[in-house]
């Protein structure tokens, strides 16, 4: 069963054969051997979804686009090669071409004659920038091509079943909309061609900036990540994640890493009985500078004049440290 967001899920369960095999089920009581089977079936169906409701995620306005995320007007230094932004059009009519966009943009149809929905307004609407459909990459900026970039990150949905429909060569038909592997296609293919452009961004793969572009970090740090996202307690996670966003974000300050900086140490202050007894005396060092560093209680006699690349370090260290604790916990779990 499949229980990502899209149409796919409610294929499945209207999929249930609604006259199962004759069975010795307790539950079939009818001289059919029908009878209550129906029932079970779609009891397991939901069953299964109940049990999987964590994996489901909830409902919500998309998280602001790149040019929205920077509080400025947009720009029109053209910095972004323009060969990136026309190899990008032509990616996305590549996944147009293969039905990816027809939960969001629908379908023409010779027997259908309702009107489709206004794809430049269905951009629009989110972006807050009109008439971008048909692409013309020549006429972007670097805000608008990395706006579009992010939103064909939430619009893309891949289709699970497909028919040819030869009436008047109309064409091929798209099914079952399933927006979890479309994305991740999108995001491997848009990565590897902001690598090979040389631009320092790629969409984020997890955590509360899914689908938006952020700073490229080594892959350590982006396994570190990783790691404290997937190893956390549901309520950690959630912290972490928020965390994480402040700081790699397209608006991040020099205040909204102290914000994250800040996240972080209030995880450890909660597992800091932990991290006492595993590191003795040296505990206060972990809290010493978040304390002494005018990031926390933002005291008189606290220092402040120190390089942003410190702010860097101490995040890391301070992620690293909830990555170390995640492991010390699970290790006393059976």
């Amino acid at each position: 069963m499949s229980i990502a967001p899209g149409t796919t899920a409610a294929a499945d369960f209207e999929d249930l054969p609604k006259h199962p095999a004759p069975s010795d089920d307790p539950w079939t009581t009818t001289a059919s051997g029908w009878g209550k089977r129906i029932g079970v079936d779609k009891r397991e169906w939901f069953t299964e979804l109940v049990n999987r409701a964590a994996e489901l995620r909830h409902a919500a306005e998309p998280r602001p686009y790149w040019p929205q995320r920077q509080g400025r007007g947009l720009s029109h230094d053209g910095s972004t090669p323009r060969d990136t932004r026309r190899d990008f059009a032509g990616l996305i009519s590549d996944f147009a071409d293969n039905g990816y966009l027809v939960d969001a943009f629908g379908q023409e149809c010779v027997d259908d004659p309702n009107e489709l929905p206004d794809a430049s307004q269905v951009i629009d609407r989110r972006l807050g920038i009109p008439d971008l459909r048909p692409l013309a990459p020549e006429t972007w900026d670097e805000d608008t091509f990395f706006g579009l970039i992010e939103v064909f990150h939430d619009l893309v949905s891949r289709p699970r079943t497909r028919h040819f429909h030869s009436w008047n060569m109309c064409g091929w038909h798209y099914a079952e909309f399933h927006t979890g592997p479309a994305r991740i296609l999108y995001r491997g293919k848009v990565n590897q061609l902001l690598r090979e452009a040389g631009i320092a961004y790629e969409l984020a793969a997890e955590g509360e900036d899914l689908g938006r572009l952020v700073a490229v970090t080594d892959d350590a740090r982006s396994a570190l990540v990783h790691q404290a996202l997937t190893g956390s307690a549901p309520d950690i996670t959630t912290r972490v994640r928020h965390a994480v966003a402040l700081f790699r974000g397209r608006d991040t300050t020099e205040e909204s890493k102290r914000s994250a900086i800040v996240t972080l140490a209030g995880i450890l202050e909660k597992r800091r009985t932990l991290i006492k007894e595993k590191l003795s005396k040296d505990e206060g060092a972990l809290f010493e500078i978040a304390n002494r560093y005018n990031l926390r209680h933002r005291k008189a006699d606290q220092k402040s004049d120190y390089d942003e690349a410190f702010t860097d370090w101490i995040f890391w260290w301070y992620l690293a440290t909830v990555e170390l604790t995640n492991r010390l916990i699970a290790s006393r779990t059976p």
